[in-house]
């Protein structure tokens, strides 16, 4: 008996015991119920995704011509600003191509000069020539009058002599000066017709003179823009900041050759910064351009930082790829893509934009 009143206590006892159990539980139910429905409340209003980095401004330092590197101005992660000297390029060709172009420089205003003076005695001559046609006209009228006053002498004399009023002789003289007036008249028409020839000589070294200097004053506005050409290659031999900021590693060294066109290193400008994040295209149905979003920097994890959705990529990712995918090529697997978003900080502590560097990592959520 004393046995049987024993385990019913027990039983009692451990009966008494057991409601504990399932008032824990329905806790646990109630608090994970309750902690559920926040987060999915919250989540119909926010989407975050951790694939975020700082991104800022780079510049490329690229070297406008080919040459041979003289010295290096700067060091890896060195603060520079716009028009600081970067590198220097040996620049004996260049001053060497400046020297023979502003030598054909001077040969082209010679040029011109030369044709000028050409052009100028071309002109002269026309003026001799017009003045010796005119006193040619002028002679050989007087030559035509002595021819006129020769031939009535010859004929008087012709008839005088038939009836021996006159001699032989002066008849003869008669002739003579009729036949010399003739060749005389003769002498001043092809003087004319030479000078007349002449102008058109002249005339025609005047046109050749006037396109020389034509011609002479286009080849000088090439050799001036050889020069200029010259000059500013030779101003490229001097390779400076195109802006503020922070040169990145240095990987050339003195006496490297380089391409025209090549980047050197790159410059990364601390004017700004903003972040990019990458979101699932299913995250972005409710995200548009304007909406608040909370940044988390890794490098800061106590600090929360306020942004603003800036803009949206107009492709995914990988369609930027240098190798894009061809879903075509009959080997197609679903992948989710993800979108760029632009988030620009708002009010940004300058001491703390100063630390940021492009390619930190950070968490973005968005908020509907």
């Amino acid at each position: 008996m004393e046995n049987s009143d024993t385990t019913e206590e027990t039983f009692t006892i451990k009966k008494k015991k057991s409601p504990i159990f399932p008032i824990i539980l329905g806790i646990l139910i109630i608090g994970g119920g309750f902690f559920g429905i926040k987060k999915y409340t919250y989540g119909l209003h926010h989407e975050e995704t951790d694939d975020a980095q700082i991104v800022t401004n780079i510049a490329p330092v690229v070297s406008k011509i080919s040459g041979y590197i003289a010295e290096v101005k700067v060091q890896d992660n060195q603060f520079v600003r716009k028009g600081d000297t970067l590198i220097i390029l040996d620049n004996r060709d260049q001053k060497m191509t400046l020297a023979q172009a502003e030598a054909a420089l001077e040969t082209a205003r010679s040029n011109i000069s030369i044709a000028e003076a050409s052009a100028n005695a071309a002109s002269k001559n026309i003026n001799t020539s017009n003045a010796a046609v005119a006193t040619a006209d002028a002679q050989i009228e007087a030559a035509k009058i002595n021819v006129w006053k020769t031939t009535q002498d010859l004929n008087r004399y012709a008839n005088l002599v038939k009836d021996h009023s006159v001699t032989q002789q002066q008849y003869e003289q008669a002739l003579a000066d009729k036949q010399l007036a003739d060749k005389q008249l003769q002498v001043l028409i092809d003087q004319k017709k030479q000078a007349a020839e002449q102008i058109g000589v002249a005339t025609s070294q005047t046109d050749a003179s006037s396109q020389q200097i034509g011609s002479a004053n286009a080849m000088l506005r090439q050799r001036q823009v050889d020069v200029e050409n010259a000059k500013l290659n030779l101003s490229y031999t001097v390779i400076v900041a195109p802006e503020d900021g922070f040169v990145s590693k240095i990987p050339v060294q003195t006496g490297q050759f380089i391409q025209a066109g090549a980047q050197l290193f790159s410059l990364v400008r601390d004017n700004e910064v903003w972040v990019v994040a990458n979101f699932k295209e299913t995250q972005l149905a409710k995200m548009t351009e304007g909406q608040k979003a909370e940044i988390k920097i890794d490098a800061f994890p106590d600090r929360r930082f306020e942004g603003i959705v800036h803009s949206f990529s107009p492709g995914t990712g990988s369609s930027f790829s240098i190798l894009p995918p061809d879903n075509a090529s009959g080997n197609f697997v679903k992948v989710v893509q993800r979108i760029p978003v632009r988030i620009d900080f708002k009010n940004l502590d300058k001491e703390i934009a100063k630390k940021l560097r492009a390619g930190m990592n950070a968490t973005v959520e968005v908020e509907f």
